[in-house]
């Protein structure tokens, strides 16, 4: 799968949508991809009998068509829907296959929350952080997380805070963060908390919390030098000519990413 692959089926006129990723694709080739990085997000959304018609009609493959059809509704094994797929241009190589019989056996072997929690993971790293924040909320009005794994509860609102700090809701974002540290009260999180807070808070606002949470000074000075480090990072430099061209593409971004 390294390098370039060339397409070796017929590429779609009518793309199929992805409802997760809000994005389209017209290959074997491109939906091989998105499953294969994508096992968290793999399911009724995406295998459903929608795509079965369009492998059909649109890729010419009836064949693997009929054979994902019986699994619908199912997906009791990942094997049955991904394997055919894969097998139909043998788009692993053999240690590519190795590597996803591992992770395969890793993911039935999770509780269904903590796969829950990977998928809202997997839909950050998408960019798709509203379809992230619902699946956290969900999450957090179980009461068995910490059953369920240790840390877990405290990773998801931590997580939560992450996608709505993606999203500029700063307020929701704190109030996360503070939940994940009294959590754990894990110089992590404490860490977390306080980054937050320097972005909303006054730096009166922000020394009263140092002092309200008896900060040791490594911390203090820890997270003072990021936010310099970060402060230093260069601009990207913006031309008249170019801010309409950014500004679609920040606003094809945000609809993207809210899947509005």
């Amino acid at each position: 799968m390294s390098g370039y692959i060339l397409c070796q089926t017929k590429k779609a006129e009518t793309p199929y949508f992805i409802e997760n990723i809000s994005t389209n694709i017209y290959s074997l080739e491109e939906l091989c991809y998105y499953l294969y990085h994508n096992l968290y997000l793999v399911d009724k959304t995406i295998i459903n009998e929608g795509l079965c018609t369009w492998i059909q009609e649109e890729l010419e493959l009836p064949r693997l068509a009929a054979k994902l059809r019986p699994h619908l509704g199912k997906f009791a094994s990942a094997e049955d829907v991904l394997y055919p797929v894969f097998k139909e241009i043998n788009y692993l190589s053999y240690e590519e296959l190795r590597i996803l019989n591992g992770q395969l056996a890793k993911l039935d072997a999770e509780a269904p929350a903590v796969r829950e929690k990977r998928k809202g993971d997997s839909l950050v790293e998408n960019g798709m952080y509203v379809n992230a924040i619902r699946v956290y909320e969900k999450l957090l009005q179980r009461d068995d997380l910490e059953k369920i794994s240790d840390g877990l509860r405290e990773n998801v609102y931590h997580n939560l805070g992450c996608a709505c700090s993606y999203l500029f809701q700063m307020e929701k974002a704190l109030d996360c963060f503070r939940k994940a540290y009294e959590i754990s009260q894990s110089r992590e999180a404490l860490k977390s908390y306080l980054l937050a807070c320097q972005s909303i808070c006054t730096p009166i606002e922000y020394e009263s919390k140092l002092t309200e949470l008896d900060v040791e000074e490594e911390l203090r000075q820890e997270i003072k030098e990021d936010l310099e480090h970060f402060a230093k990072r260069p601009e990207k430099e913006v031309y008249s000519r170019n801010i309409d061209t950014m500004l679609e593409e920040f606003t094809r971004e945000y609809h993207r990413s809210t899947g509005s």
